[in-house]
């Protein structure tokens, strides 16, 4: 029984040929510019996007100020848990509440907006960065609210409870300007 040889591998010629080269690029469309002035080198690249374009251009003081709030509430979490009076005479200046329930159940969920704010600190996605600013901008303003209406209704105004509402005043409208810093679209150059 004789085994047929395969035939010897051929080289394309298209391949190494300049000008074929140049008119498959032309069909597929990749090596000249797309409507935002970028340059394709491949149809790969250009279906899947450049992953500079989607690169967070991050405001200054952006990292500074998530590792700001991540240690602040962390520590207030753990105030809460570990110490729900001390936590509560400080803010309110009255007599502790009969229950540590609440301030711990507080506590509780300071801890779970911390764990979100530390594993935000170490993402670079521009959507996730911007939800951790929206969560942070919209606790304070519920705690601001809360504690307005407290301390309305309680008629004693505690310098505590002055001083928590200016802080988190300061803190909405840092955590918005920079929920609004990271989703600006870059210039053009």
């Amino acid at each position: 029984m004789a085994t047929k040889q395969p035939p010897p591998l051929m080289k394309k010629h298209s391949q190494t040929d300049l000008v074929s080269r140049l008119k498959t690029r032309k069909i597929l469309g990749v090596g000249g510019e797309d409507d935002d002035g970028e340059v394709h080198r491949s149809k790969i690249s250009q279906v899947l996007g450049n992953e500079i374009k989607f690169a967070v251009r991050e405001p200054l003081g952006l990292r500074v100020w998530q590792l700001v709030s991540a240690i602040m509430f962390s520590g207030v979490a753990i105030m809460a848990l570990a110490f729900p009076d001390q936590l509560y005479d400080a803010v309110f200046d009255e007599e502790p509440v009969s229950s540590k329930t609440p301030v711990r159940l507080y506590g509780g969920a300071l801890l779970s907006i911390s764990l979100i704010m530390w594993n935000a600190l170490y993402t670079a996605e521009k959507v996730v960065i911007r939800w951790t600013l929206l969560t942070e901008a919209c606790y304070f303003a519920v705690q601001f609210l809360v504690t307005t209406v407290s301390l309305v209704e309680s008629g004693r105004i505690a310098t505590g409870a002055v001083l928590l509402l200016v802080s988190r005043a300061l803190f909405i409208l840092i955590s918005i300007y920079y929920y609004y810093q990271v989703g600006r679209r870059p210039k053009k150059v």
